[in-house]
């Protein structure tokens, strides 16, 4: 079953569903809109050509992406894939998981993301995978609403809730060890 507003209203009224910060406009008719916060990941400009990503080396994990923070504008490099981060921080309960997707207006302009679910009981803010297909660079503005999460209801409550590598994420949190 999918949330609609009201339900929506009633889960984070009641504690429930937690997002901070909260605003009511960011409820839609069956799901939540989420803003940007004010990070990016870009690719790291020196790794060249030929350097070939192992993702079970640590070392190369730690070099792939360079973190940039502004309050004004994140750039988007033309034809390239950045990690962005949610404004909102969320604490889901054992009983709903989401589905985020991009908001449709940002695909307009050449960008794409990839579906990202948010799991039972996962906790922190959303890095989201977002790939600028454009011929030019894209700048966003911090706070901007940019994706949107539909919430669904399981069946039951989930016996063994999220707990995996990005619990508690704070900003965005690069690849983990595969």
């Amino acid at each position: 079953m999918i949330l609609s507003d009201f339900d929506l209203e009633n889960y984070i009224k009641s504690g429930r569903l937690v997002i901070q910060p909260f605003d009511e406009e960011l409820i839609r008719e069956n799901g939540l809109d989420l803003r940007l916060g004010n990070e990016i990941a870009i690719h790291n400009p020196e790794l060249k050509e030929d350097f070939i990503l192992d993702p079970s080396n640590e070392d190369h994990l730690k070099q792939e992406y360079i973190k940039q923070t502004s309050e004004d504008r994140l750039v988007l490099p033309r034809s390239q894939q950045v990690l962005l981060t949610t404004h909102e921080y969320l604490e889901m309960p054992d009983n709903l998981m989401g589905f985020v997707e991009l908001r449709s207006s940002w695909a307009r302009h050449g960008l794409s993301m990839p579906p990202t679910i948010i799991d039972a009981g996962f906790k922190g803010d959303i890095t989201l995978e977002v790939i600028n297909h454009s011929t030019h660079n894209i700048a966003l503005k911090p706070g901007v609403r940019f994706a949107h999460i539909i919430f669904a209801a399981t069946m039951n409550r989930v016996k063994n809730t999220y707990s995996g590598k990005y619990l508690g994420q704070r900003g965005i949190r690069t690849p983990k060890l595969l």
